[in-house]
């Protein structure tokens, strides 16, 4: 598996892999139409910000960063537990010297894999200021001298 730039044609596969988790994590409120999610999708993929990891069965996980901020990190469910994601943050490790992502307080299983592949708490809100007014944590790696991914 590689990551590769994600081109238009991709949007709809990476808006199913989005969904699979958005839509199916009950305690997520839906707080974003499947409309505004295709605009904001085909922004960002326009934008240059979308890398994708493809298997045999097409696209198996996707990352949007923009410079060292990460906005999305997600894995199809058939592709999870394999190193997708892994091989994504390495990618974006290759890339900036620093990365920060918001994740929900609630989201144990995505801040567990931001720890174990470096990523400390930095900041801690109440949500008042993400799309699903839930509690926040923002999380950051750094860089060390000679580290590799």
């Amino acid at each position: 598996m590689t990551v590769t730039r994600a081109h238009i044609g991709h949007a709809p596969h990476l808006l199913a892999i989005l969904w699979a988790f958005t839509r199916n994590t009950s305690w997520l409120p839906q707080v974003r139409s499947r409309l505004t999610d295709l605009r904001v999708m085909l922004k960002v993929i326009r934008r240059g910000w979308v890398q994708v990891v493809h298997d045999a069965q097409g696209p198996a996980g996707f990352i949007a960063r923009d410079g060292g901020r990460i906005h999305a990190l997600y894995v199809h469910p058939r592709a999870r537990g394999r190193g997708v994601g892994r091989l994504l943050l390495d990618d974006a490790k290759t890339r900036a010297d620093r990365l920060d992502l918001w994740v929900l307080q609630a989201n144990g299983p995505a801040r567990g894999f931001y720890a174990r592949h470096g990523f400390a708490e930095a900041t801690r809100t109440s949500g008042a200021g993400n799309d699903e007014n839930l509690p926040d944590i923002r999380m950051v790696w750094q860089a060390t001298h000679g580290e590799q991914p």
